[in-house]
Order: C-alpha cells, then sequence, then structure tokens
C-alpha cells in the first residue's frame, strides 16, 4: 500500500477520515505549519497590541501596515517549502 495516499478503515459513509501522509514527509510537514502558526500567533497579538496602544490614526496605520508587511515577509519562506513539499507528495501519489 502507498502510505501517501488517502486510508480508510471502513467504506465512507459521508464521514470526513484524516489524510495519512509518508512518515518521510510528516515531520516536515508538521513543523513547517507550526511555524506558521506561531508567526501568526505573534502577528495578532502585536496587531491587537498596536491597534489599542497609539491614539494617532496615522501613525497606528502605518505601523500596522508595516508589521503586515513584515508578517507576510516572514510566511513567505515557509509558504514555499510548503508548496514545494506539497508538489513532491502529489508527484508520489501520481
Amino acid at each position: 500500500m502507498d502510505d501517501t495516499k488517502f486510508q480508510e478503515d471502513e467504506p465512507n459513509n459521508g464521514a470526513h477520515h484524516p489524510r495519512i501522509y509518508s512518515p518521510a514527509f510528516q515531520p516536515l510537514l508538521q513543523s513547517l505549519l507550526a511555524t506558521l502558526a506561531d508567526l501568526d500567533f505573534n502577528y495578532e497579538k502585536e496587531r491587537e497590541k498596536l491597534s489599542n496602544t497609539s491614539p494617532d490614526t496615522t501613525i497606528r496605520i502605518r505601523a500596522l501596515e508595516k508589521l503586515k508587511n513584515r508578517h507576510r515577509e516572514r510566511r513567505e519562506p515557509y509558504i514555499q517549502q510548503l508548496t514545494i513539499l506539497q508538489k513532491r507528495m502529489m508527484e508520489l501519489r501520481a
């Protein structure tokens, strides 16, 4: 059995079954997703803090925009790695 494919114990009765990925990919996938979750959590914390601190709307908007851009830049390498990993998994499934 190819362990990168969807695996079912019972016939599909409409219930959602989790995908089973190759053990070779799972640690990297989990690590990338955990890192992205951490980045998102920290971004939301900082965004909330900024939204509640600066009384000057212009400064607050500028600071939030910088924070958003930095967040996007920090996420990008991990998104690229996920894309590569997804491509590899799909190639193995074909």
